[in-house]
Parts: structure tokens; C-alpha cells; sequence
């Protein structure tokens, strides 16, 4: 069964309470998920494979220690995702990004994909999906399995907030998928949207209404 971290760390904390606050405009909030997604990505790396490196310092040789492993690729869920992407970049430069893009339909509410693009090596690739929201989950269970129908084998799922039942929702259809939080909020009101929540993180993100 898949795994579930909500982090406490109080640096996170702190910057989700201005994220979170109807007052902060879009340069803060930007820079403030930019900041966050940095300290979930130092986290959500801790169990990224080493391997022994001899170098030479000013002194003398030595072993050290250099990753190893798989590569990694990120991939946000358009449009909120990308505003985490360059906050994990920074600690994971050499990370490629793919891009999935999903609409939800009117009538049924079921999200329909509209646009994917990957690295051409998925199937050698630790994959990170991310989006701000886990709201229903049907986002995030649809770009996982867009990402798994093109040969993804490891995944973990990283947001900033999530719902009990985006949640669940996740961890029935993904078993495989270890999902990582900064913060697990209350519920779901009638409309959707994640209480307390932070409103709409695309639109906060991006000036938009």
C-alpha cells in the first residue's frame, strides 16, 4: 500500500500559512510555493540511491559519496503544477520535465487528457508528479496512469495540500504511488475545493480569475 507523508517541518508550515492567506498577492505566493516545493523536494529525495566516488581534496584522496541510480523526471499537471517545478530543480538540476495537461468535462466531471509530453526515456526514469491541489484526486490519479500506460515504473505523487478523499482516492487506484504533503486538511465543500484550503492555485499562481 502506498505510503503517506504529511511533513511538519516549521519552515514549511510558516510559508503554507501566508500560501494559504486570501491577502497574499501573486509575486509572494509564487515565490512562496517556489520556496516550499525546495524544502519537499530535499525531503521526497531522501531515499535517492549512493555510490562510492574517489576524488582528491587538497589533503588527500578519498572515497566519497555521488548518487547513483535511475534518473529522475518531473512532471507537473498543467497549469498549477509548474509553479513547483523550479523549486525542486535547484536541489535536482539535472532532472528532466514532462508536462501532462487535464480539463475536467462538464457533464461527466471525469478529467480528459489534452496534452503530454515526457522524456523519450520513461521507462528509465524515477518520476515526481506534482500539483499545489489533492483535491478529488481524478487529476492525479489520471496523470499517474498516463504516465504508467507509457512505461513509468516508480512514482511518487508531491502537493502541497491535500483532502482526505483525494487521498484515498489516490492510494485505491495507486497502491504503488507514495504520496507526499505538506499539509492534510479537513474535507472537500460541495464545490470541490480543498477546506481550508488556499482557494485556487492556479489562479493565484498566475493572476488569473
Amino acid at each position: 500500500m502506498a505510503k503517506v507523508y504529511v511533513f511538519d517541518h516549521p519552515l514549511i508550515q510558516h510559508k503554507l500559512t501566508y500560501i494559504r492567506d486570501k491577502n497574499t498577492g501573486t509575486k509572494d505566493f509564487r515565490e512562496l510555493v517556489d520556496e516550499v516545493a525546495t524544502l519537499m523536494a530535499f525531503e521526497i529525495t531522501r531515499d535517492m540511491q549512493l555510490e562510492d566516488f574517489e576524488i582528491e581534496t587538497p589533503i588527500t584522496t578519498t572515497k566519497a559519496k555521488v548518487l547513483s541510480g535511475k534518473k529522475i523526471g518531473l512532471v507537473p499537471i498543467l497549469r498549477a503544477g509548474i509553479g513547483m517545478v523550479d523549486g525542486i530543480l535547484k536541489l535536482i538540476p539535472a532532472a528532466k520535465v514532462g508536462h501532462i495537461g487535464l480539463y475536467r468535462d462538464p457533464e461527466t466531471l471525469k478529467p480528459i487528457e489534452y496534452y503530454v509530453k515526457l522524456p523519450s526515456d520513461v521507462e528509465e526514469r524515477d518520476f515526481i508528479v506534482v500539483d499545489p491541489m489533492l483535491a478529488t484526486g481524478g487529476s492525479a490519479i489520471a496523470a499517474i496512469e498516463s504516465l504508467k500506460k507509457r512505461g513509468a515504473k516508480n512514482i511518487k505523487f508531491m502537493c502541497l495540500i491535500a483532502a482526505p478523499e483525494g487521498v484515498k482516492a489516490l492510494e485505491t487506484a495507486h497502491p504503488d504511488v507514495d504520496i507526499y504533503i505538506a499539509a492534510l486538511d479537513e474535507k472537500l465543500n460541495d464545490h470541490g475545493y480543498i477546506v481550508p484550503g488556499l482557494g485556487d492555485a492556479g489562479d493565484r499562481l498566475f493572476g488569473t480569475k
